[in-house]
């Protein structure tokens, strides 16, 4: 083995070759370990060493390569140092990675409440690396590069939305071809959504105890090789073949028009804590990949609830991070990020800090400054709530809209100001950063919690089949089942539902900021109450593409409400309205003065933008109310019906009203007006 170069880092393709390269600070030796299809396991030691990269080249090796690492150094977890060469370890930089786990004693190092070192090998139990051919054309396609003004997010789940459409080839469903199929586009177009959010496509694994359980972790928060797309999603048993229908399914998506967000998790990885399994960055260097207790280093600071916290204030950390970002922008073509628990990345000497090396290495990289960025603004430590702290370029998960628009349509009542500043973007949260409404993300569900049926159909959680005795989930939805829980034939509460799914649509679409709806909300998907699905890779995550004629009109109404938001220009402005462009009335049409009362269950609301004048009735109360037109110099004389919640469709919407007159509204509606001429 030649000496090699110190980058770029990982193990790459050059001069009929492979170079090699690997950080390990505190390593007194790394083998290279190539694994044949016969079984045979080939070891040559890295020759260079640069800095605490570790570096060789192999001639007339190329992709097809099947890899790891041994690491020889120090076990003495007391001093967070847990080296042991009798595990294969996957490379961090690894584009591909092939085989499975199987769980036994040989991945652990803590074993019957003490650490020790195992001397059991591993490589026949954990997955290896994989060297894969990186050509690929992309046809002319290109990144659809849509503003955030006209952005309307679909968050989705690769597996889950695919698996039964029965117009998708059933060997083709739950992969990555499947979402950029016909079928898929053909509903993508037809609600008009513009960007797809991908849960976790980075490669993870199942953790042991779901296993133990029939489990598995479906939505993918536990990462282990942030460069290899996941191969449960490809199509076919080639090895390594995921990368290229990866990118088969982005150039498909951009050909169409829509962008590809991807949600990563950065903040922590599949090895847990310090009872956890040796895959990689634990057996590299655990003291300088990850958080450690400062009093005790053979523990790990947990700052995410799930075992373990990458060290980011480490420069070859942040390095990896940096690295993986730019390689999905330039490589694999995607057009932004969502990032999970973000609040972790940005804490720095343990508390948040808006000016965390993270943030500042985003902003000034000129590839990935220019892409979009969602921050999930908390984590689970102490105080870990950070919601309108991130700085630009970050757009954040506004979970105050969330919540304040399910209190409002649960007739909890709200503040007349609350209400304006949700639908105004939340100046009250964001106006600080001088970006206007970019930064708010607007939701009513995504996939942690209840899915927008479910919000309307059940008070409590059902979350039994996680096998955690229902103590898993929110406890706390803001959720109102309009009269029984779940299932019911009575057509009275299933039309206050439909009803009440209508508003929730309507307050999410209509307002100012970003939306974001979760894929399936549209057709009405249940998970059966269960508000915690991490786990279900079945029919409660699945969705069920029978659609009844029910089902079909909301996807209808949701796809009118989506061309009547892009049709609002006022809607589309980043600027936030200034509080005098509202105008608050009561059912009698006479101006509200309150703004702090969280009494209201009706009022109407007029929001004066510079093109259009546009009227919001709203009764959130169990009955009907009349509500006069307001009438006013500065007002319209006259008002163009756009919406009602209480319809079930919109067909019958668009009817004008002179000033002044009377309109009934029925219990838990709304309805929308703009100004007319004639």
């Amino acid at each position: 083995m030649d000496i090699g170069r110190p980058f770029p880092r990982g193990v790459t393709y050059r001069d009929n070759g492979i170079n090699i390269c690997v950080f390990s600070k505190h390593a007194e030796a790394v083998e290279f370990c190539i694994f044949h299809p016969d079984g045979r396991e080939e070891r040559f030691t890295l020759p260079g060493r640069s800095d605490g990269l570790w570096h060789g080249f192999l001639s007339g090796m190329g992709p097809g390569v099947e890899y790891g690492y041994r690491v020889h150094g120090p076990f003495r977890p007391q001093e967070g140092l847990r080296f042991n060469a009798n595990r294969v370890l996957l490379d961090p930089y690894a584009r591909a990675i092939t085989g499975q786990v199987d769980w036994s004693p040989e991945l652990f190092d803590y074993v019957n409440g003490h650490d020790r070192l195992a001397e059991e090998d591993s490589a026949r139990r954990v997955p290896h690396s994989l060297l894969v051919d990186p050509a690929f054309e992309w046809q002319g396609s290109s990144c659809p590069g849509i503003p955030w003004k006209d952005t309307v997010i679909y968050e989705l789940h690769v597996r889950g939305a695919t698996m039964l459409h029965p117009e998708i080839p059933a060997e083709e469903r739950g992969t990555y071809r499947a979402l950029a199929s016909e079928p898929m586009l053909e509903h993508y177009r037809r609600l008009g959504i513009t960007t797809i959010e991908l849960l976790p496509i980075h490669a993870f694994l199942d953790e042991p105890h779901l296993i133990d359980k029939g489990l598995r972790n479906y939505w993918g928060y536990n990462t282990i090789a942030f460069f290899a797309p996941h191969p449960g999603y490809r199509s076919g048993p080639t090895p390594g073949a995921e990368v290229r229908q990866f990118k088969e399914m982005v150039r498909g998506l951009h050909q169409a028009g829509f962008e590809v967000i991807l949600d990563v998790v950065f903040n922590h990885t599949a090895e847990g804590d310090h009872h956890g399994p040796t895959f990689s960055f634990r057996g590299l260097d655990n003291r300088n990949y990850y958080r450690l207790e400062p009093g005790d280093p053979s523990r790990y600071v947990n700052h995410t609830g799930t075992g373990n916290a990458l060290q980011t204030e480490n420069p070859r950390v942040m390095q990896l991070i940096m690295d993986s970002l730019r390689y999905w922008v330039q490589e694999m073509q995607v057009d932004g990020f969502r990032l999970d628990l973000a609040v972790t990345l940005g804490r720095h000497r343990g508390q948040f800090d808006e000016h965390a090396p993270f943030f500042h290495a985003v902003l000034q990289d000129p590839v990935l400054s220019g892409v979009k960025w969602i921050a999930e603004p908390w984590d689970a430590f102490e105080s870990g709530y950070h919601l309108g702290r991130f700085p630009p370029p970050f757009s954040e998960w506004n979970d105050r809209f969330r919540d304040e628009m399910r209190r409002l349509w649960r007739s909890d009542g709200i503040s007349l100001n609350e209400f304006r500043n949700r639908m105004n973007g939340s100046p009250d949260i964001f106006r600080w950063r001088g970006e206007g409404t970019r930064p708010s993300i607007n939701f009513i569900c995504a996939h942690d919690g209840f899915t927008l049926r479910d919000l309307v159909s059940y008070n409590e959680r059902h979350n039994e089949a996680n096998g955690e005795s229902n103590r898993d989930g929110h406890r706390e939805n803001l959720s109102w089942n309009c009269g029984a829980e779940g299932p019911t034939a009575d057509e009275g509460t299933l039309e206050l539902r439909r009803r009440q799914e209508r508003n929730f649509m309507a307050s999410l679409l209509l307002a100012r900021g970003i939306p974001m709806l979760l894929g399936g909300d549209e057709f009405e998907r249940t998970q059966g109450g269960n508000n915690n699905a991490y786990c279900q890779d079945n029919l409660t995550n699945h969705w069920d593409w029978a659609l009844d004629a029910g089902r079909e009109s909301f996807c209808d109404y949701v796809a009118h409400l989506i061309k009547l938001r892009r049709d609002l220009r006022g809607l589309a402005k980043e600027q936030y309205l200034e509080d005098d462009r509202f105008s608050f009335f009561d059912e009698g049409g006479h101006p509200l003065q309150d703004m702090h009362s969280v009494h209201n269950r009706f009022w109407c609301v007029v929001l004066f933008s510079a093109s259009e004048a546009l009227l919001f009735g709203i009764n959130a109360n169990p009955h009907s109310a009349i509500m006069h037109l307001p009438a006013a110099p500065e007002l319209p004389s006259r008002w163009l019906r756009l919406l009602d919640t209480s319809h079930n469709t919109t067909d019958e919407s668009r009817e004008v009203r002179p000033a002044g007159a009377s309109y009934s509204i029925p219990s838990h509606s709304l309805a929308v007006f703009q100004n007319s001429a004639g």
